[in-house]
């Protein structure tokens, strides 16, 4: 019980347990995959805009996976991102557009123009 209140209050321990296990993955790559994980993981951070936990952890999850495998076979970081690194994690991120803050903008929109479109019905003209 004290659990279910302790996640109400602060968030999922299940994400944060499995956010920390990330970090500590990235932690063991080798530098050079560290560095451009690290590099990754902050331009998705700041233009994600994703503001639930589960889609980060899963979001990240799969990303350490990608580039644990890649530090594994030995794959160059270019052969992972591309020529352009922006364009690789904005493909990649529009798998988790689920997340986004924006779509929970974008609904609120539409349901208030659904809302005037009704209201405007019901006035004289």
């Amino acid at each position: 019980m004290a659990a279910r209140w302790v996640e109400k209050l602060i968030g999922s321990l299940d994400e944060k347990k499995r956010y920390h296990e990330y970090k500590a993955r990235v932690a063991a790559l080798p530098e050079a995959y560290r560095t451009a994980l690290n590099g990754i993981e902050r331009y998705l951070t700041y233009f994600g805009g994703i503001d639930s936990g589960e889609v980060i952890v899963r979001m990240f999850d799969d990303l350490i996976e990608l580039f644990e495998q890649a530090a594994a076979d030995r794959t160059a970081i270019r052969a992972i991102v591309g020529d352009d690194p922006v364009g690789f994690v904005e493909i990649f991120l529009a798998n988790y557009s689920e997340g986004q803050w924006i779509n929970k903008e974008r609904t609120r929109l539409i349901d208030t123009i659904a809302r005037a479109e009704q209201a405007e019905g019901g006035e004289s003209k």
